[in-house]
């Protein structure tokens, strides 16, 4: 026995070790997920483009009939097509809409979880009303407190983690806590609004739009000041004073859009003015220059339209959704014309330069005619004449 064992060699064979089959995803299924999550991410950023550019319209549009407010509309409808004119591109004029996006989910978020404390709100007064000192009331408006503190510590926390409307439908409690104990957290909050805050360019574009504003009506206030004058005369001697204005103002509205182009894509103020400038960029451009015309002046139209009936106070930003929704892309042509004017160091040839001129008169002249009838129809009569909506900023339309 000890002879047998004697002959066994002193060190054992080595047992191959067992090697784990780890499954390998095939490179044609790698390459699917792939696709399919850039594909997602791609539809959701389509869909919050939208979004945005559809609270864009909304916000200029109450902005627009808020008294000193509306200059904000218009500066950034100037920026924009000063920024295309300096550019050349179309999609560069679709200025803050991820922001815009950003301020809409924070709406529609703040007012989805108000409806709670509104329920609430309401049972209280209900039960105030039959029995104000029981217990029920009571209960109701305890209730009332603590849901009123606890929404608004859900809107700021929603807000400090970045707004969207994710954020406010779960309130992520365990992510709470854990930022409670980070460091420097309140420093990093109050940084992260702030720069939200100047990222909006509020002051800018308020005084960008004022200017633009006073420009207009600089050029604006002969043609529409003899145009007000023969709507107190009698008919006769009213329409033969009101030829001059006409006139005056079909010039001034062939030239008004680019002269407020020019002066938002160089930041002058006197560019306003250099009248000189803006033809000499027609004969660069003049088939282009007929488009930004046409639909600055045709989608200027539905809002005159809209003056027929006297609009209520409660729907008085409807009218002037309209408005942002046609102007818009007016104020994109007109940067896009100007841009290829500006490409262009020479003169287009004869016959496109005049081609541009006469297709220019009829639409300036079915403008200036139309603004002059619209007295006559619209319930604001005569002051209608000074809501010039294609250079200025939209008038309220309710009741004074």
């Amino acid at each position: 026995m000890n002879q047998e064992l004697a002959t066994l060699p002193s060190t054992m064979p080595a047992v191959p070790a067992v090697r784990e089959i780890v499954p390998v995803m095939p490179v044609t299924t790698r390459v699917s997920v792939g696709f399919l999550r850039r594909t997602m991410q791609r539809f959701f950023s389509a869909v919050d483009w939208v979004f945005g550019f559809g609270s864009l319209v909304f916000g200029l549009a109450i902005l627009s009939v808020i008294p000193l407010l509306n200059f904000l509309s218009l500066g950034y409808l100037l920026h924009v097509s000063g920024r295309v004119a300096a550019t050349g591109r179309l999609r560069d004029g679709f200025v803050g809409v991820r922001k815009a996006s950003m301020l809409g989910s924070f709406i529609a978020g703040t007012w989805l979880v108000l409806w709670p404390v509104r329920y609430v709100s309401e049972m209280w007064k209900d039960a105030n009303l039959i029995a104000p000192d029981s217990a029920v009331t009571h209960g109701w408006r305890v209730g009332l407190i603590v849901l009123t503190l606890v929404t608004v510590w859900h809107i700021a926390w929603a807000c400090l983690r970045g707004g969207r409307l994710r954020h406010f439908l779960w309130p992520a409690p365990l992510r709470f806590w854990r930022w409670l104990r980070t460091p420097g957290k309140l420093r990093r909050a109050n940084h992260a609004v702030n720069r939200q805050i100047l990222g909006l360019r509020l002051p800018y574009y308020f005084w960008l739009g004022l200017r633009g504003f006073a420009g207009a009506l600089v050029w604006l206030i002969l043609p529409v000041g003899i145009l007000l004058l023969a709507t107190k005369l009698e008919l006769a001697p009213g329409a033969l004073l009101a030829l001059p204005g006409v006139l005056l103002l079909l010039l001034v509205s062939m030239h008004l859009p680019f002269l407020q182009t020019h002066f938002a894509r160089t930041g002058r103020f006197a560019a306003m003015f250099e009248l000189r400038e803006v033809r000499n960029l027609f004969c660069r451009a003049p088939l282009a220059y007929w488009v930004a015309l046409f639909a600055s002046l045709l989608f200027a139209l539905p809002l005159y339209l809209l003056k027929i009936e006297l609009t209520p106070k409660e729907l008085a930003f409807l009218p002037s959704l309209v408005f942002v929704a046609f102007i818009f892309p007016a104020r994109l042509l007109t940067g896009w014309a100007m841009s290829r004017a500006l490409r262009h160091e020479q003169p287009r040839n004869f016959f496109s330069r005049w081609l541009g001129r006469l297709a220019i008169l009829p639409v300036a002249a079915v403008y200036a005619l139309f603004v002059y009838l619209m007295p006559f129809v619209t319930w604001n009569g005569a002051t209608s004449l000074l809501e010039q909506h294609a250079f200025l900023v939209p008038a309220p339309l309710m009741a004074k």
